[in-house]
């Protein structure tokens, strides 16, 4: 992965901002190695390997969970949108638009 993270001169950037782009950075690792093992695990006929790598992804989860907590403290807006559609039922695609649209609004 290329470590290009800015998409302007990092030296003029603000220090909390630089910060932010590392922990989406973060975020995105993260939920790339959730995903390289949810792959493994698929393919893996070893038990005890698969287990490990189960083990493994719950680590890399945590820290996706770790990163995102810590962006949506800095970010209340995405915090309201997250709290409209996280741990909620029904449909996903609804919730967001709603939880779109009243932060729009607000």
């Amino acid at each position: 992965m290329p470590f290009d993270q800015y998409h302007e001169p990092p030296a003029e950037l603000p220090d909390h901002i630089r910060s932010f782009a590392r922990m989406l950075a973060s975020l995105i690792e993260e939920a790339d190695a959730v995903g390289w093992y949810e792959q493994r695990m698929a393919v893996e006929s070893d038990d005890e390997a698969r287990a490990i790598m189960r083990n493994a992804q719950k680590e890399e989860f945590k820290h996706f969970v770790m990163d995102l907590e810590w962006l949506l403290r800095r970010k209340p807006v995405w915090r309201e949108l997250a709290e409209e559609v996280l741990f909620t039922t029904g449909s996903i695609v609804e919730l967001g638009e709603e939880a779109e649209d009243e932060a729009v609004h607000a």
